[in-house]
């Protein structure tokens, strides 16, 4: 069970004896572990449930951990992942850097690795992650797509035939609404490797 004061841990393997393995071993942190032993699973599960680090291994059967890991960032931009590797998955590793992880653990699974890699990303990462969509307006998604593709208040006012007034008080209430005061911020909290892939789902 989720507890509110408690970070959540999400870990996705398909391999039971590794969940529990892993399960076991953040239990000194202090924190909540939830398992899936499927991508797909976990992904139902962002869209509801709260989320602080998302675990998973890249090979699995069905949605391997690259696809969970894009499509879990474009739902949760600033969620930061970890990855798992197999002996000789390096390459993968490297690929799941570039589309977002923030760092990968080789198998097996070394406790203090593991321990330092868990707590390494939540200090990178001290807040709860929103989900953009449950607290933007459509409005406000628009706008912030085209704040992202890098127009200002202006260029937005003349595609929307809005006031720049009007779009302004918009984008104010974006910065409220996910906690920051300026457009470095903004594009740091979204934590963005490729724009498009946020932009998709807006």
């Amino acid at each position: 069970m989720q507890t509110p004061d408690r970070r959540t841990v999400f870990f996705v393997d398909d391999e039971p004896a590794l969940r529990k393995q892993l399960a076991r071993t953040l239990g000194c942190l202090d924190v909540d572990v939830v398992c899936f032993e499927d991508a797909a699973g976990c992904l139902r599960k962002l869209h509801t449930d709260r989320c602080d680090l998302l675990v998973t291994d890249v090979k699995m059967p069905g949605m391997d951990g690259i696809e969970l890991l894009v499509r879990a960032r474009s739902l949760m931009p600033s969620l930061p992942v970890l990855v798992i590797t197999g002996y000789g998955d390096v390459p993968m590793a490297v690929r799941a850097l570039k589309v977002g992880a923030i760092d990968f653990i080789e198998k097996p699974l070394k406790r203090d690795t593991l321990l330092h890699a868990v707590r390494s990303a939540f200090a990178r990462s001290p807040q709860t992650h929103i989900r953009i969509a449950d607290v933007l307006t459509r409005t406000e998604k628009e706008v912030l797509r085209m704040i992202v593709q890098g127009r200002n208040a202006r260029e937005i006012a003349s595609i929307r035939h809005r006031s720049v007034r009007t779009v302004e008080d918009h984008r104010t209430r974006i910065f409220r609404k996910l906690g920051v005061s300026n457009l470095v911020e903004l594009l740091n909290k979204l934590n963005l490797l490729r724009p498009e892939d946020l932009l998709e789902h807006l």
